[in-house]
């Protein structure tokens, strides 16, 4: 009985062997970025180069487009919130005169809570500070416009219940109305995408 021996590797003949075409190259690289979804706008407008880029987020473009001011806005209001928290926490009673010019009846326990409420509100604002992503940018100023727009509608309210209108609390809510107003337009403008012309 004969066995038959494995044809060696020497005497296996190749296919000759052939280029690929440009074209069929250029089209299987494109079917093959579409499939990995990379290549095309996302929801921003952004072209991803790569997998990783899509993934990861591209923000070397937003730094570019960062809107005039804005570092400046939230280091002040930073700076502001801080202030007035600690204002708050220490000195209740005389934060109060302040801002409705008659001497405080209730306790100051609320005025506290207010205060450690808005210092939490600006180590927020701290963090925005050095953050180069635009989404914790725009939840920042969305939580700073939030807090201006809760503080104006609170306090008219309760300056029609007093019936209270001195020329610090007039003060303190177009003063609130204009934070809310150059906050939002901040906001907006992170949001906006930049056309290419």
């Amino acid at each position: 009985m004969g066995k038959k021996k494995p044809p060696s590797m020497a005497a296996k003949s190749h296919p000759p062997l052939m280029k690929k075409h440009s074209q069929t190259d250029l089209v299987s690289r494109l079917k093959t970025r579409k499939i990995l979804g990379v290549g095309g706008e996302d929801d921003d407008g952004e072209v991803h180069r790569s997998k990783i880029s899509q993934m990861l987020g591209n923000e070397i473009k937003f730094a570019l487009r960062e809107p005039v001011g804005l570092r400046l806005w939230i280091l002040l209001s930073a700076v502001g919130f801080t202030a007035v928290a600690l204002m708050a926490l220490a000195f209740p009673s005389q934060l109060y005169e302040v801002v409705f010019e008659e001497e405080q009846t209730a306790t100051s326990i609320s005025i506290r809570l207010y205060g450690g409420a808005l210092l939490s509100l600006s180590l927020i604002l701290w963090n925005g500070l050095y953050t180069a992503e635009k989404v914790i940018l725009q939840w920042t100023l969305l939580s700073e416009a939030c807090y201006f727009a809760i503080q104006f509608v609170v306090t008219s309210i309760t300056l029609v219940e007093l019936g209270l209108f001195s020329n610090s609390a007039i003060l303190l809510l177009l003063s609130r109305l204009l934070f809310l107003i150059i906050t939002l337009s901040y906001y907006y403008h992170l949001g906006r995408r930049n056309r290419k012309m």
